[in-house]
C-alpha cells in the first residue's frame, strides 16, 4: 500500500500537448505509472509518448474507464476550470502543478473537491511519488534520476518545499533509508492538501513507519499536525524540520505560503509546539538521516515508538 498513487491508478495528465505537459508525461511513463489518456481541447486523435488524446476529461472516462488522478499542466489562468472539468468527470485527487493560481480559484476548486469527496495536491507542487510504483508530477525530473534518487522503504516525507522536498528524500535514501510515499504539498499560501492531511494518510499506511516533515514560517500546517500528535490522531514517529529560523514579521521564506505575518507563524513557535507533542524537532537539515536511523530498528524495518 502506498498514499495517493501506485503503479495501479490510472491516471490523465490535462495539458498534455503543452511543453511541460509533455515532457512529464515521458517522466511518468518511463517511470512506470499507469498514463491512460491526456486531455488537451481541439487536439482529440494525438498521441504523446504513446497516450491518447482526447478533447475533455469526460470523453476519456468514457474511453479509457475510470479515472482515478488528473495531473493539471495547464496555465495558472486556466486551473480552475481544467480543476472543475475533472472533479465533474468523477476523477478524485487532483495533482495541480502550476503556481500563481489565484487563491479565489484555488478556494472554489477546495469547495467543489469537498462536495464530491475528492482531493487535491498543490497548486505550485512538484508532485507525489511513490518510490518504486508511480509518479505524479515532476519529482525526479527523468525516469532514471527518480529510481537512482529515491529508495522504496517504509519512511513517508511531506514538505512544502519543493526543492527540500528532493533533498530530504535523496539524503535518506543516500544513507539507506527507504522511502513510501514523498508528497510535495505545495508552496502557495492556500493548498489542497496540507501537511495535516498528508500525515492522517501515512498514518493509516501499513507501509509507512515514520514520517519526515519539512515545515517552515508562515500558515499553521505545522502546529495544526502537533494538534493531531496531541490528540492522539497520529501515533507514528515524526522527524521536523522547519526552515525559515532568521526570518522576521513580514519577510517572505522562498515562496508565498512561508510568510511571517501579525507575529503568526513564526518558527520559534512552531519549533516550541512541536517539541511539546514529542516530536523529533532537529535544527541542523543534516541530521535527519541519523534521528531516522535511530527511530527505526533497521534501515527499512519497523520503527520504535515515540519516546
Amino acid at each position: 500500500m502506498s498514499i495517493l498513487i501506485d503503479e495501479t491508478m490510472k491516471v490523465v495528465i490535462q495539458g498534455i500537448t503543452g511543453r511541460e505537459g509533455s515532457a512529464r508525461a515521458q517522466l511518468m511513463k518511463d517511470y512506470g505509472t499507469n498514463v491512460v489518456a491526456g486531455v488537451t481541447p481541439g487536439r482529440k486523435g494525438q498521441v504523446v509518448h504513446g497516450v491518447p488524446v482526447y478533447d475533455t476529461v469526460r470523453e476519456a472516462w468514457e474511453v479509457e474507464g475510470p479515472i482515478d488522478v488528473s495531473v493539471i499542466f495547464i496555465p495558472a489562468a486556466l486551473v480552475r476550470d481544467a480543476a472543475m472539468e475533472a472533479l465533474d468527470a468523477g476523477v478524485k485527487t487532483l495533482v495541480i502543478v502550476p503556481d500563481r493560481v489565484p487563491v479565489y480559484d484555488v478556494l472554489e476548486i477546495s469547495k467543489r473537491a469537498a462536495q464530491v469527496g475528492a482531493r487535491f495536491i498543490g497548486p505550485n507542487t512538484l508532485g507525489v511519488i511513490s518510490p518504486g510504483k508511480a509518479v505524479l508530477g515532476m519529482i525526479g525530473g527523468k525516469a532514471r534520476s527518480a529510481r537512482e534518487w529515491f529508495l522504496p522503504g517504509r519512511v513517508g516525507v511531506t514538505s512544502r518545499s519543493g526543492g527540500m522536498t528532493s533533498a530530504i528524500s535523496y539524503y535518506l535514501s543516500r544513507a539507506g533509508i527507504g522511502l513510501s510515499t514523498i508528497v510535495h504539498v505545495g508552496g502557495d499560501s492556500v493548498v489542497g492538501t496540507p501537511h495535516p492531511e498528508v500525515v492522517r494518510l501515512f498514518e493509516h499506511d501499513d507501509r509507512t513507519d515514520a514520517v519526515v516533515m519539512f515545515g517552515e514560517i508562515g500558515g499553521s500546517q505545522e502546529e495544526r499536525v502537533a494538534d493531531l500528535i496531541e490528540r492522539g490522531e497520529f501515533t507514528k514517529p515524526l522527524i521536523a524540520y522547519i526552515g525559515g529560523a532568521k526570518a522576521k514579521s513580514g519577510t517572505r521564506f522562498s515562496h508565498a505560503g512561508a510568510i511571517i505575518e501579525g507575529g503568526r507563524g513564526t518558527h520559534e513557535g512552531k519549533v516550541k509546539r512541536l517539541r511539546e507533542v514529542g516530536a523529533h524537532v532537529v535544527d541542523d537539515f543534516d541530521s535527519i538521516p541519523d534521528v531516522a536511523r535511530k527511530l527505526l530498528g533497521s534501515p527499512n524495518g519497523a520503527a520504535h515508538a515515540r519516546g
